[in-house]
């Protein structure tokens, strides 16, 4: 019996303690309703570690497809999966610890392509890596400053409504791109149609099926207020992807076959757990692109960079801020600095471990809609991401799929906040439309911001309201100018 009583005393002091470091009952949850938030933003999220691999790495350099570097080298798949993990990990819980916030930060999607495809052609690897670490020093010195801040509480109200509106539509998009409900038509189809409906205008495969199920599931799991729905929906979700995998043999895609499964099978493996190679932490060069390619050229590419990765960021914590309910009525996030200069970081970490910058996860708000609201959350998502490490064949098991449910069952909960937007006054209702419009349609949520950014400003000029405008819009409309024709100022420049 005093066994017992030690053990609940102990219980009692421990979760005690959580609750009062992440202020777990001032946000009105639980530390329950935080763990499993957390292991659903995981879910929603664990497709990185198996899709970053695939954008920076390859099998081999003699592969057609491989990414090679200026000098013909790659950076092996199982490696980048490794170092992938490991980042996310423990970039997600410093975040959690530090800013107590339940964003989880991964390899940023977007950046991956842009180091993939523009950057490394022209320099190393390592060299390439260099740039990210360089990107995120001038993004934590920015947030340090203060100026980051600043330009986050600089955007009017109607735009971080418009912002977190967007990522709803973006995600929802992704879901279902990635589930194949939603499908790029070849350009020999012979139509100006740029997307459709699955394959030839129907659902025509097993896994888009799947999916289907999955958002009809989520959506009534939502409907009837079912405890962990979107987890259970998840789960669920996956077991039948299992069942048709086992009856159908549908097979994975590659490529070559349009009614696989996009990025994992879900299939039992025959191990669970296996040693991580990390032998990319710390290749990285710091310097070495600006002798390879120039100081111009190179400082044009840290300035694409820093672009893209500051509001991203900036972009995704507003609307994840707005949906968990934690921002004032401006839309502002009370220790908002504090959480800066940790994503900032997390660009500093994604180079030094050769897994591209890291940063704050869309993906979030499926978490957030499960219920969480502080960090724990995050540091429950940041266990699972170094425990994916050891147990990749496990987690590959769950197909995107059945992931994808649930960005659309969260797309659907973020657009809600178009309600804050005063579609009456054209000046705000053409930002704010072009904001939410632009994130899904170019797949950028800093490309909505900028095209947000640039209108306000013009169409508040135009109407005689340059002086409400805040000055720090001026110069970022003017960044985002330069942003958007970086590629004919670097022909001019170079």
């Amino acid at each position: 019996m005093a066994q017992s009583s030690e053990r609940k005393s102990g219980t009692a002091v421990g979760t005690s303690f959580l609750d009062t470091y992440f202020k777990i009952t001032e946000r009105g949850s639980t530390v329950s309703r935080e763990v499993r938030g957390g292991v659903v933003t995981f879910v929603a999220m664990a497709y990185i570690v198996v899709l970053n691999p695939l954008i920076l790495g390859s099998f081999s350099p003699d592969d057609a497809s491989a990414k090679v570097d200026v000098l013909g080298n790659i950076l092996p798949i199982n490696q980048v999966a490794a170092v992938t993990a490991l980042v996310a990990g423990l970039m997600s819980i410093v975040f959690g610890v530090v800013a107590n916030y339940p964003f989880a930060i991964a390899a940023g999607l977007g950046i991956n392509t842009l180091l993939a495809v523009t950057i490394a052609p022209q320099v190393t690897w390592p060299e390439a890596m260099g740039l990210v670490v360089i990107d995120g020093i001038i993004i934590v010195v920015l947030a340090l400053t203060g100026f980051r801040t600043a330009v986050f509480n600089a955007i009017p109200p109607e735009l971080k409504a418009a912002i977190a509106a967007g990522i709803g539509a973006f995600i929802a998009l992704i879901g279902m791109v990635d589930a194949g409900f939603v499908r790029r038509l070849p350009d020999a189809a012979g139509t100006t149609v740029p997307v459709g409906l699955g394959i030839d205008g129907s659902i025509a495969s097993w896994p888009t099926a799947v999916f289907v199920f999955g958002v009809l599931l989520m959506g009534v799991l939502i409907v009837r207020r079912v405890p962990g729905g979107l987890l259970i929906g998840i789960v669920v979700t996956t077991v039948v992807a299992a069942i048709v995998e086992a009856v159908a043999g549908v097979g994975p895609s590659q490529g070559t076959n349009p009614k696989g499964w996009n990025l994992s099978t879900p299939e039992v493996p025959d191990t669970v757990a296996g040693v991580p190679d990390l032998s990319l932490v710390g290749n990285v060069d710091l310097f070495g692109a600006f002798t390879r390619i120039g100081v111009i050229a190179a400082t044009l590419l840290v300035f694409t960079l820093v672009l893209a990765n500051f509001f991203d960021a900036m972009g995704t914590m507003t609307g994840l801020g707005k949906e968990a309910g934690l921002a004032d009525k401006d839309g502002n996030l009370p220790g908002i600095g504090r959480a800066l200069v940790v994503e900032g970081t997390g660009a500093i970490a994604g180079g030094v471990g050769s897994a591209s910058s890291n940063t704050v996860f869309v993906e979030s708000a499926s978490g957030i809609a499960e219920g969480a609201r502080t960090g724990l959350a995050n540091v429950v998502t940041g266990v699972l991401f170094l425990a994916a490490m050891f147990l990749t064949p496990l987690y590959e098991m769950v197909p995107v799929e059945a992931a994808a449910p649930a960005l659309v069952v969260v797309g659907a909960l973020m657009i809600g906040q178009v309600r804050d937007i005063d579609f009456t006054q054209f000046a705000v209702a053409l930002p704010a439309f072009l904001t939410i419009v632009v994130m899904p349609f170019t797949y950028s949520i800093a490309n909505g911001i900028g095209v947000g950014f640039i209108t306000w400003v013009v169409l508040h000029a135009a109407a005689g309201k340059a002086r409400a405008v805040h000055p720090l819009l001026w110069v970022v409309a003017g960044l985002f100018v330069a942003y958007f024709a970086v590629d004919p100022i670097t022909e001019l420049l170079t």
